[in-house]
C-alpha cells in the first residue's frame, strides 16, 4: 500500500498554476499551467494521483472541496446530463475525468487531511506545488 499525497497551487490566484503529487517525501508527479486556478491544479494533482496510484493505496487531498465533488456532488451531475440546479459545473472537464477515474478505481482510498498543519506528506506537497508553478520539474529542469 502507497500513500500519496497531492496539492495544487496558483499565485495570483488566478495565475501561473503547478501541482504536485507526493510518495514517501518525494514528488513523483509534478506539473504546471501559464493560466490557472488553485482549484484546477488540486484536481490536475489528484488526476495524476489516480493515475499512478493502485488498488489499496491511499490519496491524501487538503481539497475538501474535490472530495466532495466525487464522493458526493458528481455522481447527480451525471445522472443530470453533467448539470446542477444552480448553473454550469466549472471546469466540467476536470470533474468528468477525475470522476471517471474514481469510480474505475474503487479499491484506491481518497481522504481529507487538514492543510497546513505540519503533516509531512501534505507540507511537501503543498512545497512541491508551489515549485512547480515556478517551472520545476522531476528531471530538474525548468
Amino acid at each position: 500500500m502507497s500513500h500519496y499525497f497531492t496539492d495544487g497551487s496558483a499565485s495570483p490566484n488566478p495565475g501561473p498554476g503547478g501541482y504536485a503529487v507526493i510518495l514517501d517525501g518525494a514528488p513523483v508527479a509534478l506539473g504546471r499551467e501559464k493560466d490557472s486556478t488553485n482549484i484546477r491544479m488540486e484536481a490536475q494533482a489528484l488526476i495524476a494521483a489516480y493515475k499512478i496510484a493502485q488498488a489499496g493505496d491511499v490519496i491524501s487531498t487538503d481539497s475538501e472541496f474535490w472530495v466532495n465533488v466525487v464522493t458526493k456532488w458528481a455522481a447527480g451531475w451525471k445522472r443530470n446530463g453533467w448539470k446542477k440546479k444552480t448553473g454550469e459545473i466549472k471546469n466540467l472537464e476536470l470533474v468528468q475525468e477525475l470522476y471517471d477515474l474514481y469510480c474505475a478505481k474503487p479499491d484506491i482510498k481518497l481522504e481529507w487531511t487538514r492543510g497546513h498543519v505540519g503533516t509531512d506528506g501534505n507540507e511537501a506537497a503543498d512545497e512541491w506545488a508551489n515549485k512547480a508553478r515556478e517551472g520545476a520539474t522531476l528531471e530538474g529542469g525548468a
